[in-house]
């Protein structure tokens, strides 16, 4: 009796194969979208069952007609859901090495980079190599060997679309836990992507720096250039997410250059990167903005990162001094340019001057005991106040302070 159920099954299977050898477009996408509708969350062993022990065989026709139609698109998002099936299952770890085995990987990522492709369907691909990624080391690192990093992070830069730059954010997470052979090349990765012109790619990649970071440790030196100019962007999420980085970067080997570059911004250079120019300062139906905008938003960020390290702790604030953080911050309080250039650096050097006795005094005696006691009455409100006198003296300052453990004996 059961020979006869098997010879039926075997019947009926050679009659699905024979469907499908035989189909067209329509009939396959057709049999596709069954497919999907039966079979999500099954194991294995359901599978098998379902397809009488030769599961295997339609995962090789899917993976067949998968590398033979990418390009064109072709059911392509149905492709892809049904050999997620395979692979998400339980019990599926023979469905991944098949699909490996026939250039699965190079296949998907392939597919990333094609610009004729759509947003859907690449996101169905990151999705399957999410499958694998999750499977463990072994597939990261097949990954990361076919060139995956790149293709990845490619994808994260140039897409519009958001669903899929958050997929490609949660691939590269993905890559950068368990994977020691290749966390440095994530690591690299996203930091490239910094200098990328979707602010929705920056702040993602930012979040996924500030975890990867807690894995690699130690800080790579060229991450500092493209951080200090990420605090260009206009928009307030780009900038959180890279005050909230420079901020864990204080305990690692970049804290030095980080510190020296954000006193730097504070006074800035007219002479702005054409790359780095904001979209919307190009567009003709936006209102006339200064070419400078960028800078005057990067030294209000300077200002306002170096007032959030002050409250860090006291080590920041004497090394931010020996930098001449004092003279800089005055510099910026005349900027009357960019009213919130003005706004973070008087409320950072009231922090200083609250800090210590001796900026208290230099301060004072540079500016005037006039504007200092406007300064410390509302430092907040301090660039509504400010006469043309008052201004000259803010940016003409030649305060100059080495020491703060002790004011000076003698005034200057």
């Amino acid at each position: 009796m059961s020979s006869v159920k098997e010879q039926e099954s075997v019947g009926r299977l050679m009659g699905f194969f024979k469907e499908w050898d035989n189909g067209n477009k329509a009939t396959r996408c057709r049999i596709l979208n069954n497919f999907i509708d039966c079979n999500q969350g099954k194991t294995g062993p359901e599978l098998e069952q379902e397809f009488s022990q030769g599961a295997s065989l339609f995962l090789a026709r899917l993976t067949t007609w998968l590398r033979l139609s990418y390009m064109f698109g072709t059911c392509l998002k149905e492709i892809l859901q049904s050999i997620s099936i395979f692979l998400s299952a339980a019990s599926s770890g023979r469905y991944k090495v098949e699909f490996v085995e026939v250039g699965g990987i190079l296949t998907l990522l392939e597919i990333l980079g094609l610009n004729q492709i759509n947003e859907q369907n690449k996101v169905e691909a990151l999705k399957v190599l999410q499958i694998l990624a999750r499977a463990g080391r072994k597939y990261k690192e097949l990954i990361c060997e076919s060139y995956g990093v790149r293709s990845i992070a490619e994808c994260l830069a140039k897409s519009k679309v958001e669903e899929t730059q958050e997929q490609s954010q949660v691939m590269l997470d993905l890559l950068a836990h368990g994977n020691p052979k290749y966390q440095t090349q994530v690591y690299k990765g996203l930091i490239a992507l910094l200098i990328c012109e979707s602010p929705r790619a920056q702040q993602l990649t930012l979040q996924t720096l500030r975890t990867v970071q807690g894995i690699v440790q130690t800080a790579h030196t060229a991450m500092v250039e493209p951080l200090l100019a990420v605090l260009q962007s206009v928009h307030l999420e780009v900038q959180h997410e890279a005050l909230q980085l420079i901020r864990e970067l204080m305990v690692t080997d970049v804290r030095s250059a980080l510190l020296k570059g954000l006193v730097t911004l504070l006074r800035p250079s007219r002479k702005e990167n054409p790359k780095n120019r904001p979209q919307i300062l190009d567009d003709p139906a936006a209102p006339l903005i200064s070419d400078a905008l960028p800078t005057f938003i990067q030294q209000a960020a300077s200002a306002k990162a170096i007032g959030m390290l002050a409250r860090e702790s006291s080590e920041l604030c004497e090394e931010l001094i020996h930098l001449r953080v004092i003279h800089h911050l005055l510099y910026a309080m005349g900027n009357t340019a960019h009213t919130e250039s003005q706004r973070q650096a008087s409320l950072a050097m009231e922090y200083f001057i609250s800090l210590f006795p001796v900026v208290e005094e230099q301060v004072r005696m540079e500016i005037g005991d006039n504007l200092f006691r406007m300064l410390m009455e509302n430092a907040e409100t301090l660039y509504m106040r400010l006469s043309k006198v008052h201004i000259d003296i803010l940016l003409s300052n030649q305060v100059n302070i080495l020491r703060v453990k002790e004011a000076p004996e003698s005034p200057r």
